[in-house]
């Protein structure tokens, strides 16, 4: 299993989850009840899955397609270490990544 942390966006809680590896960080997020919209269900139309990848984490992904920086730049409060969770796969490697929900996220399917 992979651990993964979500953190609030003002870091005064976290979220300890486990997926198994070809897990995806939104799917994963979302059956753990973090407040992930996923609009466009990980189609990349949307931005309303971004994450804030912890910096020490960041450079071990993969690195973001064209299309996914273009999703990122329509993304409110987007930062240097911002993806779409809905690109994200888990992976051995990814075990302990920290993301954070950005305080500008708004799950309108969780209302």
């Amino acid at each position: 299993m992979i651990k993964v942390t979500f953190r609030s966006s003002d870091g005064a809680t976290a979220s300890d989850v486990e997926g198994a590896p070809g897990d995806n960080l939104l799917r994963l997020g979302q059956a753990h009840g973090e407040p992930l919209e996923g609009t466009c269900e990980g189609q990349m139309a949307c931005s309303t899955c971004h994450v804030i990848v912890d910096a020490d984490w960041f450079d071990r992904l993969p690195p973001a397609s064209e299309e996914e920086e273009d999703m990122l730049d329509l993304a409110a409060g987007a930062r240097r270490t911002s993806r779409l969770s809905c690109q994200i796969d888990l992976i051995d490697d990814l075990d302990g990544l920290t993301v954070s929900i950005p305080a500008e996220s708004r799950n309108m399917q969780g209302v």
